[in-house]
């Protein structure tokens, strides 16, 4: 009864942390649903500000002859251009561009990126991904957005006066383009009360062809007789959508180098991952904003620590040097890399890195589909000498990775190998199969899929073909614990006596088990053996299958399965809603229900556990299994993609036909064994002898 018991949680957890990732109890995004007002994140980065310059309503509009922003009689202002939106790259993957960015003068920044590779996977009517978003925020009186890319505060030090240069609409530069790539800029000016520029801030852009790395340089330049001391921070990378109809696999990565030379990463994901370290960056932002509100500067700047980059990494790493930080989804990531000055291997000048969730729309379970992660890097504070000399500016460099979590292209680019790209490749982790163990794994399952790919040419027989090989490996372990069980099964009733003779003394109870199992050489360790060898495998192929960027959009079958990261949809209807649940389908599956079916078969061929052929209590517990299982786990992997129902299926199927070819060995065993007799090997002569029992293992 213990065993069963322990086999149930095992696999409970395992399930269980299936339905979680899948977001299989959330609503699907609403397309209509997008970002609205980022009340509560707005409110609170407002509150932590302090001497922010509002901008000028009357020259800060459409049509006027340039943005400025002011503080009545305050000593400085800010000056920028037109408001204009400025395209590089292309969404025709002809031209040779991965993707193309939208730049706006709005803070110059990017307000939208789009893949030429890849689409959005409608199956009407696709279109090119956009991955990279802006988030609007406000109400009918105010409204606004952030931008990726954003210097979103820019600093007078020895002044004591800041500007929100993201809400500045800049002087934007015409495009520079070459047979290789395009280049555009923007330009801010710092004046003062006398109309006298005091700083120009200028930020250019350049994306190649045949590249998934933008150029961004940021430029600070002192054009006073004095010095002059600032600081800003530069948003990051935000707006990302989900890339699932149901799974959030959103995080905010940061990868370090250690005195060692090792290259390590830490992660903040949207709710924290099952049973691992992830922290939950929707919780974290949350208590920062309650101690916004509650004015506790120290609460603040613990709440704060939760949301830093790089928080969570293991003590002995905490002293590591920044090298990126990225925000990523299930299949794609954007990383934004500082370039380090000359001769160095990390940049010295990032003061801070952030984590934000942000929740436009303030609802308070945050499913409504508008939610999103992004992230900000603070600039250290930086003493630019008077104009003329050789240190009157500072040039600042990043360069911003916008494409897939491809293990191969992280390997094969030298570049991106150095960085260590492969930390932002995500797989699904817990306590008892930790990342160390399920990341060479699963990388080697996309490695033998991959490469077996290219001889078949099609994803879906692949992962048939690797369930079978799996099964193969691990047929040898499966064998042994059903003749294992098996074995125990028949000696149900002597176990019962002992339990019965020596119920009120377990110590000899268990001595007398040990002796009947040693005597009929069966084992209830072998009975959860499988399980223990096959959870790990079960989760790395779980993530190979799930989050590789080769079976996304990849077909199976012409008409049924024709997007293995997706569910199968055999036929497609409107929305429905199930009645208290909540839960939303708009197609029939029917991948999940074949796999019902095939836990059916599979549990009427496993072998009863002991107690249940001589406790009625029991036996009927299994019994009540026999029908659950097999209508749960239907509905638990319902939305999953059809790649890791697929897998499941057929394993589940192979399985039902492996126990078969072990329960007629058993038969056949068992036969043998009621007359007394077993099998001699041919060099005897094919006789027969007496069986002798061994005992499985030794004590």
């Amino acid at each position: 009864m213990r065993y069963l018991i322990f086999i149930i949680i095992c696999f409970c957890l395992f399930c269980g942390g299936l339905i979680i990732e899948s977001g299989v109890f959330q609503n699907p995004p609403q397309a209509e649903q997008r970002c609205i007002t980022l009340q509560q994140t707005a409110n609170a980065e407002a509150q932590n500000r302090t001497l922010i310059s509002e901008p000028n309503k009357s020259t800060d509009s459409l049509g006027g002859s340039e943005s400025r922003f002011t503080r009545g009689s305050a000593d400085f202002d800010a000056v920028g251009g037109l408001i204009k939106s400025v395209t590089l790259g292309s969404v025709d993957p002809n031209t040779g561009y991965k993707f193309q960015l939208v730049l706006t003068s709005r803070g110059g920044a990017v307000e939208k990126a789009t893949f030429s590779e890849f689409n959005d996977r409608n199956y009407k009517d696709p279109q090119p991904l956009v991955f990279l978003s802006p988030i609007s925020y406000g109400n009918s009186s105010k409204t606004g957005q952030l931008f990726s890319m954003a210097v979103n505060k820019f600093v007078l030090v020895r002044q004591q006066r800041q500007f929100p240069l993201d809400k500045l609409s800049w002087a934007s530069s015409d495009i520079e383009t070459t047979s290789s790539s395009q280049t555009a800029g923007f330009e801010a000016l710092i004046i003062d009360s006398a109309g006298q520029p005091m700083l120009k801030i200028k930020q250019v852009y350049t994306v190649a062809v045949d590249s998934y790395l933008a150029e961004c340089k940021i430029t600070v330049e002192n054009l006073t007789g004095s010095e002059q001391e600032v600081q800003f921070d530069l948003r990051g990378p935000l707006g990302l959508e989900k890339e699932d109809f149901r799974s959030d696999w959103r995080k905010v990565v940061g990868a370090f180098l250690t005195s060692d030379g090792q290259i390590v990463s830490s992660r903040h994901s949207v709710q924290g991952q099952f049973l691992s370290r992830q922290s939950s960056l929707k919780n974290a932002t949350i208590e920062y904003e309650k101690a916004v509100r509650s004015g506790d500067k120290a609460q603040i700047a613990a709440a704060k620590e939760d949301l830093r980059i790089g928080s969570n990494l293991a003590d002995r790493y905490r002293q590591s040097n920044f090298l990126w930080a990225a925000v990523t989804n299930k299949y794609f990531a954007s990383i934004l890399v500082p370039q380090p000055d000359e001769g160095k291997d990390y940049c010295d000048w990032i003061a801070d890195r952030t984590a934000w969730y942000y929740n436009p729309d303030g609802d308070q379970r945050g499913n409504t589909g508008d939610e999103t992660v992004g992230l900000d890097l603070q600039i250290a504070p930086v003493t630019l000498d008077k104009a003329g000399q050789a240190d009157a500016s500072k040039t600042y460099s990043f360069q911003l990775y916008i494409g897939p979590k491809d293990r191969d292209l992280f390997h094969k680019n030298p570049q991106y190998k150095k960085l260590g790209f492969i930390q932002a490749i995500d797989f699904m982790s817990c306590c008892c199969c930790p990342s160390s163990i399920i990341r060479p794994l699963a990388f080697g399952i996309l490695f033998i899929m991959k490469w077996t790919y290219g001889f078949i040419g099609n994803y879906g027989v692949v992962i048939i073909i690797l369930v079978f090989l799996m099964r193969l490996i691990l047929h040898p372990v499966t064998k042994k614990s059903q003749v294992s069980m098996s074995r125990m099964s028949r000696l149900a009733p002597k176990t019962e006596e002992i339990r019965k003779k020596y119920a009120n003394n377990k110590q000899e109870m268990n001595k007398q088990m040990m002796a009947l199992y040693r005597e009929h050489g069966a084992s209830p360790i072998m009975g959860m053996l499988p399980m223990f060898v096959q959870m790990p495998i079960w989760f790395a192929l779980y993530s190979a299958v799930n989050t590789s960027i080769d079976l996304r959009g990849a077909a199976f079958l012409p008409v049924w399965i024709t997007d293995l990261s997706v569910p199968d949809a055999l036929i497609r209807f409107s929305t429905v809603t199930i009645p208290l649940l909540g839960w939303k389908i708009d197609s029939l599956n029917l991948l999940p229900i074949l796999m019902g079916l095939a836990f059916y078969l599979q549990q009427k061929l496993t072998p009863t556990q002991p107690a249940a052929s001589t406790n009625p209590q029991m036996a009927q517990q299994q019994k009540i299994m026999m029908i659950m299982f097999p209508l749960l786990l239907p509905l638990m992997f319902y939305n999953l993609p059809s790649g890791v129902n697929l897998y499941i299926m057929t394993s589940t199927f192979a399985g039902v036909f492996e126990q078969h070819i072990i329960r007629k060995h058993i038969r056949k065993k068992d036969d043998e064994e009621s007359k007394g007799l077993v099998a001699t090997t041919s060099k005897a002569g094919g006789k027969v002898k007496k069986k002798k029992p061994k005992p499985f293992f030794k004590i």
